[in-house]
C-alpha cells in the first residue's frame, strides 16, 4: 500500500479526533482543517463532494422546527408528551423511548428530546425508577428513529441510494419503521426486566440526596399553551403529511406522477420553508426571535458538522474508491453483517447519521457494482443495515446524550471512568442491532 495512504488516514483520524475533543460545531472546524491538510499533501479535493442535499435538508426542517417552535407548538407537543408519561409513569421505561421516536419520526431531528428529558427525570424520580434507564433508552430512540422518519436528512440520503437500485420509497419506508420500532420495544422490554432500576438502592444518588444536590419532585403544573400553539402544530403536522404524500406520489411503485415538477429533495426542501412561513403569518410568529430557538441553534451546529467532517470523509473515500471497492467485494459480499459493524462505529466518529449515510452507503453500492436494479442483487444489504448508522451516541459527547447527563440530578445517568462504560452504551448498542438483526430478517424477504 501507498504510504500516503496511511498519511491521509491519519489526517481523517486525527480530524474526526479534534472534531470530538471540541464537540458541538467543532467537528465542522475539524473537518475544514482536515481538508486544508488533505489538500496541501496533494489529495484531489472537490467541491462536489460536500452533501450539499443534506445540508439543506437540514436547515429546511429545522426552520419550520423553529417556527413552530417560537409560535408554542413545541412545548404544546411536549405537554401531551407529559401528560403521558404521569399518566402511565410505571411504564416510562416503554413510554418515554416511545414518545422521543414519535416526536423524531414527526420532526425529522432527535434533537426534540432536549425537551423530554426533565419530563423523564421526574417521572422516574416519582416512581423511585433511575432516570437513566429511561433516559438512555430516549436518547438512543430519537437517534435511531432519525433512519425512519421521511424527511430526516439521512433517510432521504438512504432513498437517493437505493431508489435507483429498485427499492422504492414505500418499501423502504416500511422497513426502516417496522424494524426500529419493533427494536426500540424489546429493547425497553429488556431494560425494564432485566437492569436494575431501584433508583434508592444506588450509591451516588444517596451520596448526592445526603449533600441535597437531588431536588424533590415538583408538583405538575402545566402554563397556558401560546394562542396559536395548536395551529402552529397542525400546520405543521399537515405539512409533514404533504411531503411524504408527494414523496410516495413521485416514487416508480406507485407512479401517480410520472414527471414530478420538483424532485423528492427539493419538494421537502421547498415545503418545509412553505410551512414555516405559513405557521409564521398564521400565527404571528416574531421572526426576530426564531434565530433564538434552540432548536435553530442546534440545528445550524449540524450542518456546519456535516459540511466539515462529511466533506472529509468523502474525499478520503473518493480518494481511494478502488481499494473500497476491493474490500468490498472480498468482505462485505461474504459477510454482509460486516457492514453494519463499519457503519455503527464510523457514525459514532463522523457524529451524524446523515454524513455516514451519504460518506458510506453510495461507495458500498459502487464498490459492489450495484449500478442498477439488474446488479443490485445485495442492496438489500445496504437496506438491513442502514439503522447501524445511529451509533451516536457510543462516545459520550453528542448533545442530546450530554443534555441528560446534565439534567438527571441523581447522578445515575453518568459516564464511568473508562468513557465507554456510560449509561447509554448497553441500551443504545442492543437496540441498534435488533434493529439490524430484523433488517437482516426482513429487507431480504421484500426486496
Amino acid at each position: 500500500m501507498d504510504i500516503m495512504l496511511f498519511v491521509q488516514l491519519a489526517v481523517l483520524l486525527a480530524g474526526i479526533y479534534l472534531g470530538v475533543r471540541l464537540g458541538g460545531m467543532g467537528v465542522g472546524y475539524a473537518g475544514g482543517l482536515g481538508i486544508v491538510v488533505m489538500a496541501i499533501i496533494g489529495m484531489k479535493v472537490e467541491f462536489k463532494d460536500i452533501p450539499v442535499d443534506v445540508i439543506l435538508i437540514i436547515a429546511s426542517v429545522i426552520s419550520a422546527i423553529a417556527a413552530m417552535q417560537v409560535a408554542g407548538g413545541l412545548d404544546y407537543l411536549v405537554q401531551i408528551a407529559s401528560r403521558i408519561l404521569r399518566k402511565h409513569p410505571k411504564q416510562i421505561n416503554i413510554l418515554a423511548p416511545t414518545v422521543t421516536y414519535m416526536l423524531t419520526i414527526l420532526a425529522g431531528t432527535g434533537h426534540t428530546a432536549f425537551s423530554m428529558i426533565p419530563v423523564i427525570v421526574e417521572v422516574a424520580k416519582g416512581q423511585n425508577i433511575k432516570p437513566s434507564a429511561p433516559l438512555a433508552l430516549s436518547v438512543v430512540s430519537s437517534q435511531v428513529a432519525i433512519t425512519a422518519s421521511p424527511i430526516s436528512a439521512a433517510f432521504v440520503a438512504m432513498t437517493g441510494v437505493v431508489e435507483p437500485l429498485g427499492v422504492s420509497y414505500p418499501k423502504l419506508l416500511f422497513i426502516c419503521i417496522s424494524t426500529t420500532f419493533v427494536a426500540m420495544i424489546i429493547t425497553a422490554i429488556i431494560v425494564n426486566t432485566f437492569f436494575k432500576l431501584d433508583l434508592s438502592s444506588d450509591p451516588i444518588y444517596q451520596e448526592r440526596l445526603a449533600k441535597g444536590l437531588v431536588s424533590e419532585v415538583k408538583v405538575t403544573e402545566y402554563a397556558e399553551p401560546k394562542p396559536f400553539a395548536k395551529r402552529s402544530v397542525a400546520i405543521f403536522a399537515i405539512g409533514v403529511l404533504i411531503v411524504v404524500a408527494y414523496a410516495l406520489a413521485i416514487s416508480k411503485s406507485v407512479g401517480l406522477v410520472e414527471k414530478p415538477i420538483l424532485s423528492r429533495d427539493a419538494a421537502i426542501i421547498s415545503f418545509m420553508l412553505t410551512i414555516g412561513f405559513f405557521i409564521t403569518v398564521l400565527c404571528k410568529v416574531d421572526t426576530g426571535k426564531l434565530l433564538q430557538a434552540n432548536t435553530f441553534q442546534s440545528g445550524m451546529s449540524a450542518c456546519i458538522c456535516v459540511v466539515g467532517i462529511a466533506w472529509l470523509g468523502t474525499t478520503f473515500v473518493n480518494g481511494h474508491i478502488d481499494l473500497f471497492k476491493d474490500v468490498a467485494k472480498n468482505i462485505v459480499s461474504n459477510y454482509p453483517f460486516v457492514l453494519a459493524i463499519v457503519l455503527y462505529f464510523l457514525s459514532c466518529l463522523l457524529y451524524s447519521q446523515a454524513a455516514t449515510t451519504k460518506v458510506m452507503m453510495p461507495a458500498v453500492a459502487l464498490a459492489l457494482g450495484m449500478t442498477s436494479p439488474e446488479t443490485a442483487g445485495q442492496v438489500w444489504v445496504l437496506v438491513a443495515s442502514f439503522a447501524a448508522v445511529s451509533g451516536l451516541f457510543v462516545l459520550p459527547t453528542y448533545p442530546t446524550t450530554l443534555g441528560a447527563i446534565a439534567m438527571d440530578d441523581t447522578g445515575t445517568t453518568r459516564v464511568g471512568k473508562y468513557v465507554f462504560n456510560h449509561s447509554f452504551f448497553i441500551p443504545g448498542t442492543i437496540m441498534v442491532a435488533l434493529s439490524v438483526a430484523l433488517g437482516f430478517l426482513v429487507a431480504p424477504a421484500l426486496i
